[in-house]
């Protein structure tokens, strides 16, 4: 028998669980002499740098002193709180990751609730104690508190404490004094977090995560909660639904490092890699063939949020774009579903070409947009829907925990925002200079709210939310009230246009750019849409004037991130999505058909 310690490492976004896993990895020699891999292992993908969240779940395992450590990575974002149960499902213990200066955050609270939940042992790490203004102590007790709030038990309130700075390559017990390695945290997990159960009888695995190979395909990964699973082995899956399958193991996997190696067999408690399955899906479990005994299978979240899929049909498809066929968005979308589980797919009434899909926030949905954007996709998408159930006879809609960490001065900035947005006001707390606030605020509200609250505390605030429950319906919320300002004509813009129409709104375009008509140029300071030609030239006299010669003198655009595009568009446009540019556009792109549209709308 192997040792084992399964541990889950939980942190907000930027406390520094990436770096430290990286010098865990360096610690247990997984990188050869002179190779130094350990610039982020964790989040692999473009899109999880770029944003420093962790999107997909990834095990590494090290060995030390003779112990394997199964490190298991968890998405510290609420819209992929359906990755996070399935993973804590794997680990006995968790590593609570702190900044020495903000100390536990709200995201960290929704995934360590889930943790003591089910029983884990918390280790707490306070990271960063190199910052010139860190409070290493104050944050311990915040901590402790964070704990006794969320009803610990007493073992788990007797957690040990590490301090240290991971980007440094230390951890040691006082974070006065700086030790040279991070051997004290590595002793610590062996010495407190407990080796998994022992159970004997027959194999039961539950599928907690997808991996996915070209070669092999579906991977099923999850931890062997009973028994031996054998190479080779003859099994019977048994999926959610009640149905018993028989089928046979093909290759058995377990975690080293950063990959997979095959192996002969897997005792209970270890994590492995299950591959030549054919039918499972997460949440099924691997069990004996004579005499399966399925284990409980994981709640999933349901999706709470839908946004229409359309082909790219402007006048610029195909320009920047491999795929833009339907077939090929078709395609990718039932890829995705294969390892995204939250997510939902269905046609668009009987149209071929559009597909209403649904998940789990804007968030959810724009990282799907953006990951198939950089792989060459052109595609469009409609403003996001909330997704509303009727309970009891009642229409009820989704309702999230919102928390806004601002500097007092903005507090009533915030709280009056939130209450136009039909959010309740629960409880605040001050923080020194700053003030917590939280609410309870229909989905609806969050959408288009982030931009407005970062401008309103002039980039102060930080802002968390996660899904609460659906409550009915709040009544109405009004969106944006500006209109938009539309191109009449296809053609490049010019700067003298733009610069005699600057008193008219704030423009999304530069001097130079191509435009097409019905584009979304710029908004409107009113509130109606506005027609403009942004491609007519000076005409040229020969007479000379005064006055007529002043220079062009242009406001830069407003550059929009997609989340922000998506929350900006109104229900008649949407977002074109190539992999080099961004825009917005009306759904009819021909002015006076769009008239006939509105007056039959009435």
């Amino acid at each position: 028998m192997q040792d084992i310690r399964n541990i889950a490492i939980i942190a907000h976004v930027d406390h520094g669980k990436t770096t430290l896993v990286d010098k865990m990895m360096l610690a247990g020699n997984l990188f050869r002499e002179g190779q130094n891999l350990s610039n982020q292992v964790l989040d692999a993908n473009d899109l999880e740098r770029e944003r420093g969240i962790t999107i997909l779940s990834k095990n590494v395992s090290i060995n030390w002193k003779g112990v394997k450590i199964n490190i298991i990575d968890t998405p510290g974002h609420s819209d992929f709180g359906g990755e996070v149960e399935r993973v804590l499902n794997m680990a006995d213990g968790c590593l609570l990751l702190v900044d020495a200066f903000e100390g536990p955050m709200p995201q960290t609270r929704f995934v360590l609730q889930k943790a003591l939940q089910i029983g884990l042992k918390p280790i707490v790490v306070v990271n960063k104690v190199d910052k010139p203004n860190c409070r290493p102590e104050e944050v311990y007790e915040m901590v402790f508190d964070l704990m006794f709030s969320l009803n610990a038990t007493e073992d788990q309130l007797d957690f040990p404490v590490v301090y240290g700075s991971a980007k440094n390559g230390w951890m040691g017990e006082d974070w006065k004094t700086p030790t040279t390695d991070i051997t004290y945290l590595l002793d610590k997990i062996i010495e407190v977090i407990p080796a998994p159960q022992q159970i004997e009888g027959t194999p039961q695995m539950l599928i907690t995560s997808l991996d996915y190979s070209s070669y092999q395909g579906r991977i099923a990964v999850g931890r062997v909660h009973r028994g031996t699973l054998k190479d080779g082995m003859q099994v019977t899956i048994a999926h959610r639904d009640g149905k018993l399958e028989k089928t046979k193991i093909k290759e058995l996997h377990t975690f080293e490092g950063m990959g997979h190696v095959r192996t002969d067999s897997v005792d209970c408690g270890d994590i492995c890699a299950v591959i030549g399955l054919e039918k499972f899906e997460i949440g099924d479990t691997i069990c004996d063939l004579e005499n399966p005994e399925p284990m409980t299978p994981i709640a999933i979240d349901e999706p709470t949020m839908s946004m229409l899929f359309t082909i790219n049909d402007s006048p610029f498809f195909g320009k920047e774009g491999k795929f833009v066929t339907s077939r090929h968005i078709n395609d990718r979308l039932e890829k995705e579903l294969e390892k995204n589980l939250a997510l939902r797919v269905e046609p668009f009434e009987d149209s071929t070409d559009k597909w209403i899909v649904s998940g789990r926030g804007v968030l959810h949905l724009s990282v799907l947009v953006e990951t198939m954007r950089r792989e060459g996709y052109e595609l469009q998408v409609g403003q996001p829907q909330v997704i509303y159930k009727e309970v009891d006879g009642q229409k009820c809609e989704p309702i999230e925990e919102l928390t806004i960490n601002v500097p007092e001065e903005f507090a009533s900035k915030m709280i009056d925002m939130v209450t136009r947005r039909k959010g309740e006001m629960t409880s605040m707390e001050n923080q020194g200079e700053r003030v917590n606030i939280e609410f309870d605020i229909p989905s609806r509200g969050i959408i288009g709210l982030r931009t407005n609250v970062l401008t309103a505390s002039q980039g102060e605030a930080i802002m968390a939310h996660r899904f609460k429950e659906y409550q009915p319906y709040k009544g109405e919320i009004e969106r944006r009230v500006n209109g938009s300002m539309i191109s009449m004509d296809t053609g490049n813009a010019f700067a003298y246009a733009i610069d005699k129409l600057q008193d008219r709104g704030k423009f999304f375009i530069d001097p130079g750019e191509d435009v097409y008509a019905g584009q979304v140029v710029g908004e409107h300071v009113h509130d109606n849409d506005l027609v403009i030609n942004v491609c007519k030239a000076k005409q040229l006299t020969n007479v000379r004037a005064s006055g007529t010669d002043e220079k062009a003198r242009i406001i830069p655009k407003t550059v929009m991130s997609l989340e922000e595009c998506l929350e900006y568009i109104k229900q008649d446009e949407l977002v074109e999505v190539t992999p080099k540019s961004m825009r917005m556009r009306k759904i009819i792109l021909d002015h006076d058909q769009r008239k006939k549209a509105a007056i039959q709308r009435g």
